[in-house]
């Protein structure tokens, strides 16, 4: 009977396996996926290309695992945001407030991956995009329903458009990721927010929702 160390080539792993993927964001999250290669990432991840496919399968399979841990690690924070706030507006306040502060921190790659990973991407790799896309698209719906849900409360006026305001926000959103790794610091994302929500929707009586 064949023992497990026979059925991974003979070898047990060598590699911690969180670590290694730790690695594997970074690369990805620093060069998108298209321009992240093998070598690259066996380079950073510090094993070699058979432990990877054999940890990991191949590269489409360790990005769908790098998302994962990237959601876990470093993103979230919108949706964390939207879901766990009284109104649409504070949720919005403070993923644009978090955003900034996240796109920006020292010691990590700019911006966002999900926003910045597919840039660039070939046809060949348009599943990666559209898994992306989708991830993005969920961020704004949720955003949508808790504007539709002050709408009906109340707390914004009947009129407000939960759809393109969504969008509006998910703009700005991938708009920071985008100044972020082009060098923009904290403060002048903080500037773009205040701006953002200055196009929020008031109540009837003027004073924001």
């Amino acid at each position: 009977m064949a023992t497990k160390e026979t059925k991974q080539r003979g070898r047990p792993r060598s590699f911690d396996r969180e670590t290694a993927l730790e690695q594997a964001v970074r690369s990805f999250w620093e060069r998108g996926y298209e321009a992240t290669s093998i070598s690259d990432l066996t380079r950073a991840m510090g094993i070699s290309a058979p432990s990877l496919y054999a940890a990991f399968g191949d590269k489409r399979a360790l990005f769908g695992e790098v998302v994962v841990e990237y959601g876990r690690l470093y993103g979230g924070f919108l949706s964390r945001a939207v879901a766990e706030e009284p109104t649409a507006r504070r949720g919005v306040e403070r993923a644009l407030r978090e955003a900034a502060a996240e796109y920006t921190l020292p010691g990590r790659p700019r911006g966002c991956l999900v926003i910045s990973a597919a840039l660039n991407i070939s046809p060949a790799s348009a599943e990666v995009a559209d898994s992306l896309r989708e991830m993005r698209l969920a961020n704004v719906r949720a955003i949508a329903a808790a504007i539709r849900a002050d709408i009906a409360s109340g707390e914004l006026p009947p009129d407000a458009d939960a759809g393109a305001l969504a969008a509006f926000i998910g703009a700005v959103i991938q708009g920071m990721s985008q100044q972020a790794r082009d060098g923009a610091e904290r403060t002048e994302l903080e500037a773009i927010a205040e701006l953002a929500l200055k196009a929020w929707p008031r109540k009837a009586g003027g004073a924001s929702s």
